[in-house]
């Protein structure tokens, strides 16, 4: 079984990979046919591209009560939903100042999860595992900070907030800076520890960032990078993923943590439409933003319940 686990594992990782390297050279041929002012191509990618990544985290309560009786479910998805809840509140009442918490909340998510990810990839093919200090800051500011203070970001964020557009009080020197050293010492790092592979994940990932629109690389980048890796992981908890490994079939596992998430795909949008008809908004205008201030939201207890599944990738 840990032979086909591995298999996906290593599937997931080079599609991942690869559909960021396809993200990065179509967003540089589109702007170079289109214009980087045109916005029409870049919706469309990043709806597709957050779409695909919205059902990774529907299952968490399958993971972390996978046997609970149903008042106890119950009452964690209440919780759950509950501070989602309040998470969209604070983000739409307090604009800034809940946009700068999502991007560093974000930025710790993705970094320790991509090193959560790789941590159980060395422990399947024996590989000694990487120190999560070596990969996590790197892979986590590149896709959140980079787009942020992209010159270009500016008409992405007029476009969903004009609120957001001096999130980073005109810092935006510093933080590129800082970024490039803490990606600088993570790549001389895992070159030292001959990490080849993962050096190219943090080169792929910096690429995205900076040649690809911000839209773009924030929700290519976690749809078809961190829910995929994130959903591999979840096929170690899920009962129907560990038939399908004992018969072989690692593509089924991956679709056995797929499926169940599909539903929040369809309530998300649903969701977002009616908060958009209270927001009194025009919805062609605010529907991407309110798409994202949703998965934002989301995420703050998707975070809360994966930081215990992180740790213990991390201690194997």
């Amino acid at each position: 079984m840990s032979e086909t686990k591995l298999r996906l594992f290593s599937r997931v990782r080079t599609l991942s990979s690869a559909v960021i390297a396809i993200a990065t050279v179509l967003s540089l041929l589109f702007s170079q046919w289109l214009g980087t002012n045109s916005l029409g191509w870049q919706l469309v990618l990043a709806t597709i591209a957050l779409a695909i990544g919205i059902p990774h985290g529907a299952l968490d309560h399958l993971v972390t009560l996978p046997k609970a009786a149903p008042i106890r479910m119950a009452l964690f998805i209440m919780l759950y939903v509950a501070i989602a809840l309040l998470a969209i509140y604070a983000i739409l009442r307090w604009n800034v100042w809940g946009f700068i918490f999502v991007v560093i909340m974000s930025a710790t998510h993705f970094g320790i999860g991509d090193a959560a990810f790789l941590s159980e990839k060395d422990s399947l093919d024996g590989s000694s595992r990487i120190p999560a200090w070596f990969y996590a800051p790197a892979a986590g500011l590149l896709p959140v900070a980079i787009p942020l203070v992209n010159s270009r970001s500016t008409d992405a964020l007029e476009k969903v907030n004009p609120a957001l557009i001096n999130w980073h009080s005109g810092f935006t020197t510093e933080i590129l800076m800082a970024v490039a050293v803490v990606t600088t010492l993570c790549l001389l790092a895992l070159l030292q520890r001959k990490r080849y592979r993962d050096a190219l994940d943090i080169l792929l990932l910096a690429a995205l960032a900076s040649f690809a629109p911000p839209l773009v690389a924030f929700a290519v980048y976690f749809g078809c990078w961190h829910a995929m890796r994130h959903t591999a992981r979840l096929t170690s908890l899920l009962p129907n993923s560990e038939s399908a490994y004992l018969r072989g079939r690692p593509g089924q596992a991956f679709a056995a943590a797929v499926i169940p998430g599909l539903p929040a795909l369809a309530g998300t949008f649903i969701f977002v439409i009616v908060l958009a008809g209270f927001s009194q908004q025009d919805l062609s205008d605010k529907f991407l933003w309110l798409t994202l201030v949703t998965i934002w939201a989301l995420t703050v207890p998707h975070m809360i319940v994966t930081a215990r599944l992180d740790r213990a990738a991390l201690r194997k």
